[in-house]
């Protein structure tokens, strides 16, 4: 970076070197959309934001299309990016069939949903949770004896819009279950964005006691209340080293309306920066994407760096 080059690079001694993004903007960035994306426009966003330097990108989902009708052409799109070389892109499956025509395209990275409260396993799965536990644990075996790489989603980590806030005890029990049936990684989910820096180190600390090593664990947040970047770096100074986010801050949750947009990639990155920390993102041609895609959408992003590093340009 040259001299005087924003954001200025100040370290800390206690943060991780490296983090990896794992990329949401292409399948919980468009899913809530209220009119279809064309399936060329989300392969040409998946290209972008893999040019722009990120390695692991979640391409879609294989539910059924009733559930998530954006997300419908995942068997027309999937084969259209595969040939990314040195790209990981995860899809999401909500089940066997799911995940038979998951594998039949090729995937080899996948990811189910869980629930930490019964009253979003009911809205998003129509199941209570050890009902959906059960679904998914013939998932997981399957998945991994055809050598795929496993990660579970637990959504509501934090508060839910039915039964407030959340105990950690709870969600620290369906953490070690998918863990137990042989998910690699975890990604805890702050779904309707109420979750604060204590209650992130909180969860964290509970689930380490819990036997989950924080290396398998990743973080989701949503910016409803402004918290998702202060969140990240409670996780970040407990050494978590995965952090989902949205190119753009496209996204919310179809089953909870208060759900805002997710944390923008590109506010992330900034961070990133800021603290010396590499993630291999070109944030330049990151913005370009997201602006792109906006475009795409005919509306501007909600992503204040986007705002920001496009209004320079102008």
């Amino acid at each position: 970076m040259t001299a005087g080059a924003l954001p200025m690079v100040v370290p800390a001694p206690d943060l991780p070197a490296r983090v990896r993004i794992h990329e949401v903007g292409a399948r919980d960035g468009l899913q809530n959309e209220k009119t279809a994306v064309p399936t060329a426009v989300k392969a040409e966003f998946i290209r972008r934001l893999a040019g722009a330097g990120l390695t692991t990108i979640e391409a879609t989902s294989f539910v059924h299309p009733k559930w998530v009708p954006q997300l419908a052409d995942a068997e027309e799109l999937y084969p259209g990016v595969s040939d990314l070389d040195g790209v990981d892109l995860p899809v999401l499956v909500p089940n066997r069939r799911g995940l038979d025509r998951a594998l039949a395209l090729g995937a080899r990275r996948v990811a189910v949903f869980a629930s930490a409260t019964e009253s979003f396993a009911k809205a998003n799965l129509n199941r209570t949770v050890d009902e959906s536990l059960a679904v998914f644990e013939p998932v997981v075996r399957q998945a991994k004896d055809a050598g795929a790489h496993v990660r579970g989603y637990v959504s509501m980590c934090f508060g839910d819009p039915w039964e407030g806030a959340v105990p950690p005890q709870q969600v620290a029990r369906v953490c070690t279950a998918l863990r137990d049936m042989g998910c690699d990684e975890l990604s805890l989910g702050d779904t309707i964005g109420v979750a604060t820096p204590g209650q992130v180190r909180a969860l964290l600390t509970l689930l380490n006691e819990r036997g989950v090593p924080t290396p398998a664990l990743g973080v989701h947040f949503h910016d409803t209340y402004g918290q998702a970047l202060a969140n990240t770096l409670a996780a970040l100074r407990h050494g978590v080293t995965t952090v989902d986010a949205s190119a753009g801050g496209l996204g919310g949750c179809p089953y909870a309306r208060s759900a805002t947009g997710n944390l923008a990639t590109e506010d992330l990155v900034w961070m990133l920066r800021g603290l010396g920390i590499e993630s291999g993102v070109d944030l330049g041609r990151l913005t370009a994407t997201s602006v792109w895609m906006a475009e795409q959408l005919g509306r501007p992003s909600p992503s204040r760096t986007v705002r920001a590093l496009s209004h320079k340009d102008q």
